[in-house]
């Protein structure tokens, strides 16, 4: 049964618009991987009923007024048009470099354009090399950034009032986040998804792109995937991708720990190092957030999201939500799709 409320049904948000400004010394991998990511959302929406939800408009546009970008590799990458030629408003806006330094110094006009754009949109950062034109058109002075390993040193040396931490994969400081090399800014789109839509769409698109789920910002540069294949905890990060499709079941402490084949005890402790929460405050979380996202973004009865969530009955979810967020689900709801109490 659906739930109904003024009689009206809410319309469908629009979707936030992305671009990945490539510079002419662009990776492949640099620009798909977070296009990838970015694209597959609206898939992972529908997928979890939350139909008034759009995803992104992404769009691959080119620092200069060429269009063909021939990267490293030799693969060639054709941007859908010029920086000139964007006549939309830019939610996020990402600069994508590579592994040969380009940062648009002798391209002035470009620089006003991605100092104005950048003052304009929601958030900007970088992927890899892209930190050097965030840092020539000065967007950078006084900011923690990091870029690839190999450039840091570079990139900390021609711009001394930037702050580069070579460490982390990504950084995010204010409305700004900055990613290190290639994989990574595969990294930091998840987290964006996952700091928009949350982490039940974060976690699907992690295994529907055979991730191991999302590395944090704070991870060091070198923890490769070659490193997790030696690590005794590779169990543990699927765990979370069997919570989220398990929501409505029990997943006692107990469950989780038999699954990975731990003592209840070592579970217990190695969770909390690896995902700084207990299993059962997870698994709360999980259940908490998917049930107000899906209550603000579907059309779905209170009943079945409290039964889907592992919630309990309709007056469970009530409590739940009026402990969490101090409104029922009922106001929530009408608030999210703009109706009057």
């Amino acid at each position: 049964m659906k739930s109904s409320y003024a009689g009206t049904q809410p319309e469908r948000l629009p979707p936030r618009r992305v671009v990945i400004l490539a510079t002419p010394s662009a990776q492949s991998l640099e620009v798909a991987g977070p296009v990838e990511v970015f694209s597959m959302v609206a898939e992972k929406l529908r997928e979890a009923g939350r139909e008034r939800m759009s995803g992104y408009s992404v769009e691959v546009v080119s620092a200069t007024d060429e269009l063909t970008i021939k990267s490293s590799s030799g693969l060639t990458i054709l941007a859908h048009r010029s920086w000139r030629k964007i006549d939309y408003e830019i939610d996020t806006l990402l600069v994508a470099g590579g592994m040969n330094v380009w940062s648009g110094s002798g391209e002035p006009d470009l620089l006003d354009w991605v100092r104005e754009r950048t003052g304009r949109s929601r958030r900007f950062g970088s992927i890899c090399t892209g930190a050097f034109v965030l840092a020539e058109a000065g967007l950078l002075e006084g900011k923690r950034v990091t870029t690839h390993w190999y450039f840091c040193q570079q990139l900390q040396k021609e711009y001394p009032q930037v702050v580069v931490d070579p460490e982390p994969i990504f950084i995010h400081d204010g409305v700004l986040y900055t990613s290190a090399g290639v994989a990574s800014g595969i990294d930091l789109a998840v987290s964006l998804v996952e700091e928009d839509f949350g982490l039940d769409i974060a976690l699907r698109i992690a295994r529907a792109l055979v991730l191991f789920l999302r590395r944090s910002a704070g991870q060091n540069q070198f923890s490769t995937a070659l490193a997790f294949q030696g690590s005794a905890r590779i169990p543990l990060r699927e765990l979370p991708v069997y919570v989220l499709e398990h929501l409505q079941d029990p997943l006692t402490v107990e469950e989780l720990a038999s699954r990975v084949s731990m003592s209840v005890r070592n579970f217990s402790r190695v969770f909390v190092e690896e995902f700084g929460v207990t299993p059962a405050a997870f698994v709360e979380r999980l259940r908490v957030e998917t049930a107000r996202r899906l209550v603000e973004e579907s059309e779905r009865s209170f009943e079945e999201i409290a039964a889907d969530c592992g919630l309990g009955s309709l007056e469970s979810l009530r409590r739940i939500f009026v402990r969490d967020f101090g409104v029922t689900p009922s106001q929530l709801r009408k608030s999210a799709h703009g109706l009057t109490q």
